[in-house]
């Protein structure tokens, strides 16, 4: 028996597969590699699975139904934890109709083909991003969710819908994970932590888009892991649970704490807030601290001084 990881060269993928392989679980990651960021990057982050026993690459790309139906005919797949999508707000209202090809309609054929195959668990990674703009704290997983502020959380969304009414007509069962602004080691360079200190370190200019108040729950990649873990070992029926750090941050206090960790001054060029972004996120995780035991660890400024380290270890490189 396996567990299938789509996305698992990823960011939050490639810890995900460590850990399954460290409780002695067999793998196949499933990614494409696309160009989203440098390909280089994600083929390091399965550096230390590559030549483990039981892990297994089969690089394709999630719309292709073939290679969905090839890759369970040869692996006897107990479990599907889909991480793969195309990420990220802004970069999805420039291409709207990709975000949803590759979040919508992969979704559906992977969920099909899970099916078809008899794999009793399927793990969705969703996003905060979900809840759109709300002024209730904290967010809730029975909050109305149909106000997303953007095409891909508009796919997200929808990909938790497609996971419900599969889990009606086929009894497979189904656990949503909406994840809140995960960072840590091997971050997509693109995100703000990982920008922030690559520009401060750097001596370069940082954007800061709006006043600097916006606030957003970030959550550490190791409490994310622990969490996909738990969800994985309680999977039953239909469920949907945030995983965040329950600790919003301001931007202005964030960009301080990562100078802070760099011992370095950032150097700020304000910007007006940019379309789809939302003023704050805030996780309520009593759902997933009652079912599997879910509780975050590692504060903010912890986190920030350990993915210091992990960037400056790799020579103040992205890849």
């Amino acid at each position: 028996m396996a567990i299938l990881v789509t996305g698992g060269a990823g960011f939050i993928g490639s810890h995900v597969c460590e850990a399954l392989l460290a409780r002695g679980e067999a793998v196949v990651c499933l990614d494409n590699f696309d160009e989203f960021y440098d390909p280089a990057v994600k083929r390091r982050n399965l550096a230390g699975v590559l030549g483990h026993s039981g892990f297994t690459l089969a690089e394709g790309d999630l719309r292709d139904a073939g290679v969905l139906e090839a890759l369970f005919r040869r692996n006897q797949v107990s479990t599907v934890i889909h991480l793969a999508a195309r990420a990220g707000v802004r970069p999805s209202i420039r291409q709207p109709a990709l975000y949803a090809d590759v979040n919508v309609t992969g979704t559906t054929r992977l969920l099909e083909a899970a099916r078809q195959a008899g794999t009793p668990k399927f793990l969705f990674g969703s996003s905060s991003s979900v809840y759109g703009v709300r002024t209730g704290l904290p967010f809730k997983e029975t909050d109305e969710v149909d106000a997303p502020a953007s095409p891909y959380a508009a796919t997200k969304r929808a990909g938790e819908l497609l996971c419900r009414v599969s889990h009606a007509l086929s009894g497979m069962a189904i656990t949503c994970l909406r994840f809140f602004t995960v960072y840590g080691p091997r971050q997509r360079p693109e995100m703000a932590i990982h920008k922030f200190t690559r520009l401060i370190e750097g001596g370069e200019l940082i954007p800061l888009y709006g006043d600097g108040s916006t606030a957003r729950d970030y959550t550490y990649i190791d409490d994310i892991v622990a969490g996909v873990l738990g969800a994985l070992d309680a999977c039953s029926g239909f469920t949907i649970y945030n995983l965040g750090n329950a600790e919003p941050i301001r931007l202005r206090d964030l960009v301080g704490l990562i100078e802070v960790a760099l011992g370095k001054t950032a150097r700020i060029e304000p910007r007006p807030p940019e379309p789809g972004d939302v003023p704050f996120t805030c996780a309520d995780v009593s759902a997933a601290k009652a079912a599997f035991g879910y509780e975050p660890r590692v504060k903010i400024a912890e986190g920030l001084q350990r993915f210091v380290a992990w960037y400056r270890a790799r020579g103040g490189t992205s890849a």
